[in-house]
């Protein structure tokens, strides 16, 4: 279950038995099909990039992606599609938040 205060939720590619979820790319393209949802709507070339609502990363070595709440409160249907694949595939889910990169220092 996921708490309504939640901003970001990270899917982990590791089942709750903690196996490495497989395919090796699923990341890539569970983000893929998100791709469309994104804030403006899908325009020509979407397709082309990751929502930033749904966006594949590695955290720790570990494959996962991570949903933004404002995809829920566009398109309430693809949070769904996101937290029952997760569920229907054993997937650990997350309460967190990513941080950005800090800049390099020179």
């Amino acid at each position: 279950m996921v708490s309504d205060s939640a901003k970001e939720v990270f899917i982990q590619g590791i089942t709750r038995e903690g196996k490495t979820f497989r395919p090796s790319d699923w990341a890539e393209r569970l983000a893929g099909v998100m791709s469309p949802f994104r804030p403006g709507g899908a325009q020509p070339g979407s397709h082309l990039s990751y929502s930033p609502w749904c966006i594949p990363t590695t955290l720790g070595g570990v494959k996962c992606v991570v949903v933004r709440r404002e995809l829920q409160g566009h398109e309430p249907m693809a949070w769904d599609f996101v937290l029952n694949f997760a569920r229907d595939n054993d997937l650990q889910l997350v309460e967190a938040c990513l941080l950005p990169d800090e800049p390099i220092r020179k």
